[in-house]
């Protein structure tokens, strides 16, 4: 089976977690949920710290390659330039705009 694990997935997999909760917390609560290996394989690449809700998770979680369609290779070279909370998964940065597109928006 080609499952692609999205940050939706690995949400829905801690429906049942009472935050804050730990790193090692998350995967367990995701292995008693039946989530699928590569949603606890993402869990198991968080950062060891303690998260206060599932948007936190969302955020430090790092997809798959290839489920962020959204995202150039420019765009995540300048990300990583860019530089963002220690942890935090490089597609979720925040990414200035192209010169080009903050004059359009003036």
């Amino acid at each position: 089976m080609d499952h692609r694990t999205s940050t939706r997935d690995v949400v829905h997999a801690l429906r049942d977690v009472d935050f804050p909760a730990g790193k090692e917390e998350l995967v367990q609560a995701a292995k008693r949920s039946g989530a699928q290996q590569d949603i606890v394989e993402a869990l198991r690449g968080l950062p060891a710290e303690r998260y206060a809700n599932r948007e936190e998770v969302a955020r430090s979680v790092r997809p798959e390659s290839g489920s962020d369609p959204g995202t150039g290779p420019a765009q995540r070279a300048e990300q990583a330039r860019a530089g963002g909370r220690p942890g935090q998964s490089q597609h979720l940065r925040d990414v200035p705009k192209p010169p080009v597109e903050d004059r359009l928006d003036r």
